[in-house]
């Protein structure tokens, strides 16, 4: 249910349930985790794309599952929500770019699966929906991926009246970052841009994204002069300003 491929620097994470939309389940739900782990932990993957096979990129919860959770105990209902929350954070926490390649359907946990991505670039016929209120639920578990990247009055719109938005609202919502009838030349033009970029600055700049918004504002400072200074002093930086000087190509750059 889940087709994980090296190509060079490239990995590619495929969801793999067509038959069913690429549903989300607790099983498709830990091979993400698994796969967004291991690509932390592999020096030779520089950046993730994320994409899927058949009509739609993600439906979001699996019917089965949500069958099951309506007779589940309230400790069963939480665990199933957590692995929705791990499998998000495994793919916002990793520390290489994660670029999502989005067509079709995408609805519910798949909104939030997009969301946790840090690129994405969608087919002009992708649409996409928070539906949730509808069926007496929220979108609690993606919500906190969403808030990162929408606009908050169109997160409101799109929460409360469970609309379907097509790709280019979702451009407008911050969502989505283009819209192309060419997916796969943008993910190359972004691919090319991350493999001229140190790793770990990379890394660190992923991880300033995410937590200084969180900081009170004088700590928020403190940790933005304690990254800079110890990106000047560090390995990278310190080849980065020589090859800059030399006119040459950083030792990281691999075109």
């Amino acid at each position: 249910m889940l087709r994980v491929q090296q190509h060079a620097s490239r990995l590619e994470v495929v969801l793999n349930r067509p038959q069913v939309h690429n549903a989300l389940n607790p099983e498709l739900l830990a091979a993400l985790t698994e796969a967004f782990q291991e690509a932390a932990r592999r020096p030779e993957v520089r950046y993730v794309v994320l994409s899927a096979e058949g009509p739609s990129f993600c439906a979001g919860a699996d019917l089965e599952w949500m069958r099951h959770a309506a007779f589940a105990s309230w400790e069963e209902n939480q665990q199933d929500a957590s692995r929705v929350f791990t499998a998000l954070q495994a793919v916002a926490d990793c520390p290489k770019p994660v670029v999502a390649r989005v067509h079709g359907t995408t609805l519910g946990g798949g909104v939030g699966l997009v969301a946790a991505c840090d690129l994405v670039v969608a087919t002009p016929n992708a649409t996409f929906g928070l539906s949730e209120v509808r069926l007496g639920l929220v979108p609690a578990m993606i919500l906190p991926f969403l808030l990162r990247k929408v606009h908050r009055s169109a997160l409101s719109w799109a929460i409360l009246t469970a609309a379907r938005f097509p790709a280019v609202r979702a451009l407008e919502m911050g969502l989505v970052h283009a819209v192309s009838e060419q997916p796969d030349a943008v993910v190359s033009e972004w691919g090319e841009a991350f493999l001229q970029a140190a790793p770990g600055a990379l890394a660190e700049a992923k991880r300033l994204l995410r937590t200084l918004p969180a900081l009170p504002w004088d700590q928020a400072r403190e940790e933005a002069v304690r990254a800079i200074a110890t990106a000047r002093a560090g390995p990278e930086g310190q080849e980065g300003v020589r090859a800059f000087l030399e006119r040459r190509k950083p030792s990281w750059s691999l075109l």
